[in-house]
C-alpha cells in the first residue's frame, strides 16, 4: 500500500494497491478465498500472527485499499468496510453493546437507524434515550449508569440539524463513553469527527462517497482497539462488502474533493436563491446565515454539503404537486448522486416514524429534501421554477350576479 500523503486530494487519488502487471489502476480481486504457500503460513494467518488475506468475508485487497483511503482521509487509525450503510451503523453499535446496556442518541436520525434503536435492540435488552440537538444542556442528565454509547449524525437526515462535535467529544470522554458519528452527509472532505473526539465514524458509502448511484456499501473507521471488536463481530456475522463494489468506491474517492466542492457551491447558491422566493415558507442549509446553527456549521465544516430542505406554501398537497411536476430532477430515496434528487421524507425514508416523532425532528408533511447534483445550476433552477409554477394553487374568483 502506498504512503499517507500530506494533502487530502493527493491521498484520495494516490492511496492504492501496489501495481500489478504494470497496470496503472488497481486490479479487481473477484475471488472468495486466497491460497497459502504452505500450511505454516495458513496457520499463522488464521492465528493473526502475520498479515494477509484469507477469505473475502474477512479481508480482500480491494476492501483493504478502500479502507486505507478512508482511514487516511478521516484521519483515524483503522477501519472496516461493510455491505451497506445500515450494516455499518448496526455493526458499529452492536459490536460494542451487551444486554442491559443503554444508548444515548440524537433524536434526529435516519429512519432505519431509528428502527434499530426502537425495534431491534430492545429485543436484546439494549435500551435507548433520545436527546434533542437544540438542547445540549439536557444531554448529561439523560446519561444512565448503563450508558455505553452516544450515537449522532451531523448534519442530520433530513433536518440538517447539527451537534457541536467538540462539546460532545468532551462529554463522551468525561463519562468514558464511546462516541459514534454518522458522517454520511458531510464526508471526510467537509468534516472530520475523529478530530473532535469521535471514537468511531460511520458512512453509508452508497451516498456521496460513491457519488454516482452505482453501489451499496458502508464503512466504520476509528480507534484501533474499537475496530478490533468491530472486525471480530463483522467477521462472524458476515456483512462484508463485495470486491467489485470496494473497487468502485476506491475509484470514486479519487474525485470526492472535486465533487463535494461542486455539490456544496451549487447547493449554497440554490438555497440562497430559494430563500428569497415568495412561494417558500422555509429553506434550510447549514451555510445559510439563517440556519440556527450557522456559526457551528462554519466552525466544524469546511463547506455546507449537497443537501437542502425546503417547504413550499401549501403543505403536503403542494409538496406532492411540486415533486410530480419536476421534469429533470429525479424522484428517488437516494442522495449524493451526480444527478439532483428530490425526496419526500414523510412518505418515504421516514415514513415508519409516527407523525409525533416526525414533528419532533422537524419533518413536516410538506418538507422536501433536495440532494443537489452536478448538473448546470441554471438547469436545476429552471426545473424547480417550472414545478413551482405548475403546482401553484390557482386563485378562484367568486363572481357575483
Amino acid at each position: 500500500m502506498s504512503n499517507n500523503y500530506k494533502h487530502f486530494d493527493t491521498n484520495a487519488v494516490r492511496t492504492e494497491l501496489e501495481r500489478s502487471q504494470r497496470a496503472h489502476s488497481s486490479a479487481i480481486f473477484m475471488n472468495s478465498s486466497f491460497a497459502f504457500d504452505n500450511s505454516e503460513e495458513a496457520r499463522a494467518m488464521f492465528a493473526d500472527e502475520v498479515p494477509g488475506d484469507i477469505y473475502t468475508r474477512y479481508t480482500n485487497p480491494n476492501t483493504t485499499e478502500l479502507i486505507q483511503k478512508l482511514v487516511n482521509l478521516e484521519e483515524t487509525e483503522d477501519g472496516i468496510a461493510t455491505a451497506s450503510g445500515m450494516a455499518a451503523m448496526f455493526t458499529a453499535m452492536a459490536a460494542l453493546l451487551n444486554s442491559g446496556d443503554h444508548i444515548l442518541a440524537a433524536r434526529s436520525l435516519f429512519g432505519s437507524t431509528h428502527q434499530i434503536l426502537t425495534q431491534i435492540f430492545p429485543k436484546w435488552g439494549i435500551s435507548y434515550t433520545y436527546a434533542d440537538l437544540d438542547k445540549p444542556e439536557e444531554w448529561e442528565s439523560l446519561l444512565e449508569k448503563t450508558t455505553k454509547v452516544i450515537f449522532v449524525e451531523t448534519p442530520s437526515n433530513p433536518g440538517l440539524d447539527l451537534v457541536d462535535l467538540e462539546w460532545l467529544g468532551k462529554l463522551a470522554k468525561e463519562h468514558n463513553l464511546t462516541l459514534i458519528v454518522d458522517n454520511c452527509f458531510a464526508t471526510p472532505y467537509l468534516q472530520k469527527p475523529a478530530n473532535y473526539g469521535a471514537d468511531l465514524v460511520c458512512h453509508s458509502t452508497t451516498k456521496f462517497i460513491d457519488g454516482q448511484g452505482r453501489t451499496i456499501g458502508g464503512a466504520i473507521l476509528g480507534k484501533r482497539e474499537l475496530i478490533e471488536k468491530v472486525r471480530f463481530f463483522s467477521r462472524h456475522t458476515g456483512p462484508s462488502l463485495s470486491p467489485f463494489n470496494a473497487w468502485l468506491l476506491a475509484k470514486s474517492l479519487e474525485t470526492l474533493p472535486i465533487r463535494m466542492e461542486r455539490h456544496s457551491n451549487s447547493a449554497l447558491a440554490i438555497a440562497e436563491y430559494l430563500e428569497g422566493h415568495p412561494e417558500f415558507v422555509n429553506v434550510k442549509y447549514p451555510f445559510l446565515k439563517s440556519h440556527p446553527q450557522y456559526e457551528l456549521a462554519k466552525k466544524q465544516m469546511t463547506m455546507g454539503g449537497g443537501i437542502i430542505t425546503i417547504e413550499l406554501k401549501g403543505g403536503l398537497e403542494r409538496a406532492i404537486e411540486f415533486i410530480d411536476n419536476l421534469k429533470m430532477l429525479s424522484i428517488t430515496a437516494n442522495l449524493g448522486d451526480t444527478r439532483t434528487i428530490v425526496t419526500h421524507p414523510a412518505t418515504t425514508t421516514h415514513a415508519k416514524l409516527t407523525s409525533e416523532e416526525r414533528d419532533r425532528v422537524g419533518i413536516t408533511p410538506g418538507l422536501i429534501r433536495i440532494s443537489v447534483g452536478l448538473e448546470n445550476i441554471n438547469d436545476i433552477l429552471e426545473d424547480i421554477e417550472n414545478a413551482i409554477k405548475l403546482s401553484k394553487p390557482q386563485l378562484v374568483k367568486t363572481l357575483t350576479r
